[in-house]
């Protein structure tokens, strides 16, 4: 016997944030810990990324009562990269409902790099999960509208509405990638010789593309991750942007995928589902809590912040976020 939605009758409970003095007293420590590490590169396959400037360190937390942390550098503005797709997906998990999306794109682990074409050739064709480019490209595809830029105009509208605010396209960015994305598109016409995707494999590529050039900063990401964190409700404006069973969906895909074939170690050393992206941003969501975002270009061999994942380590533990994180209960 299967469960639907409708007979969800399970309960939440998930507790809140600190208070504030220790929040800013962390996210202080953090940076002052971690903002002399040199370790890293920036990434630079992408021409128009490879100009970052290494010294950037910025670290936002934003809970979900909409009171926020930022140190650092949180304000800079750089390209969302993949952190998008956890946020397109929250919109065509709310459109094709979780059975259908399960059913369409999948949430289980590859264990293989982003941009891996073997997992897709294993699996039938078959998406498996949302978070590497195969399963991206086909979520993108999936996002509702008659054209390319009916697609589009859907997912800046959507993705401004998890930011707060209205967010655009760096141009540089976009056309940087636009000019190096052929493995995106062979992946894109992969997916459409086994009819996982209806789209054309170039036009999907494309909005795709663009949808990892929008810029944002670390706070537009912590207040992000803190819509996911409190059941779809923007903790700025109010906003019930997607539903509960929506983001839970999506946190469900980053425990399983978020960072890649690291995603076991990120949970076992954080216990939070995240995402990162090769422009250094990293965010993470405790649930009922709030989100944490970080952002430093350099990165590690996998494409993940190297500040960015000392940071995060270092607030998760210090700020009990960790969501498998548990102490003896006293004896009565």
């Amino acid at each position: 016997m299967t469960l639907t939605e409708s007979d969800d009758v399970s309960a939440v409970s998930t507790g809140s944030l600190p208070d504030r003095d220790r929040v800013t007293r962390a996210m202080a420590d953090a940076h002052a810990r971690f903002g002399v590490v040199h370790d890293g590169t920036v990434a630079d396959y992408i021409p128009a990324l490879a100009d970052a400037d290494p010294a950037l360190f910025g670290l936002s937390v934003v809970s979900v009562t909409g009171d926020s942390h930022d140190v650092g550098d949180a304000d800079h503005p750089f390209s969302i990269q993949s952190i998008s797709k956890a946020f397109v997906f929250a919109l065509v998990a709310q459109d094709l409902g979780h059975d259908e999306v399960l059913r369409r794109i999948g949430v289980d682990s590859t264990g293989l790099p982003f941009d891996s074409v073997m997992a897709l050739e294993l699996n039938g064709g078959a998406p498996m999960n949302p978070m590497v480019n195969a399963g991206a490209l086909a979520t993108t595809s999936l996002v509702p509208g008659a054209t390319p830029a009916e697609k589009w105009d859907r997912i800046v509208a959507g993705l401004s509405r998890f930011a707060g605010r209205p967010l655009e396209v760096d141009e540089d960015v976009y056309a940087s990638e636009a000019a190096t994305n052929q493995r995106n598109q062979a992946i894109a016409t992969l997916l459409q010789s086994y009819g996982s995707i209806d789209a054309d494999p170039v036009e999907a590529t494309d909005v795709y593309t663009r949808q990892c050039s929008l810029l944002v900063t670390a706070h537009d990401l912590a207040v992000m991750a803190a819509t996911l964190a409190d059941g779809g409700v923007n903790p700025l404006t109010r906003e019930q942007v997607v539903d509960a069973v929506a983001c839970r969906d999506v946190l469900a895909a980053l425990a399983t995928s978020g960072l890649y074939e690291q995603s076991g170690r990120w949970l076992a050393t954080i216990g939070l589902p995240g995402k990162s992206g090769v422009s250094g941003g990293i965010i993470t969501i405790a649930p009922g809590k709030g989100g944490l975002a970080t952002f430093s270009p350099p990165l590690d061999g996998a494409g993940n912040s190297v500040r960015g994942k000392l940071a995060t380590q270092h607030l998760s533990r210090a700020l009990g976020m960790n969501i498998f994180a548990s102490a003896p209960h006293p004896p009565s």
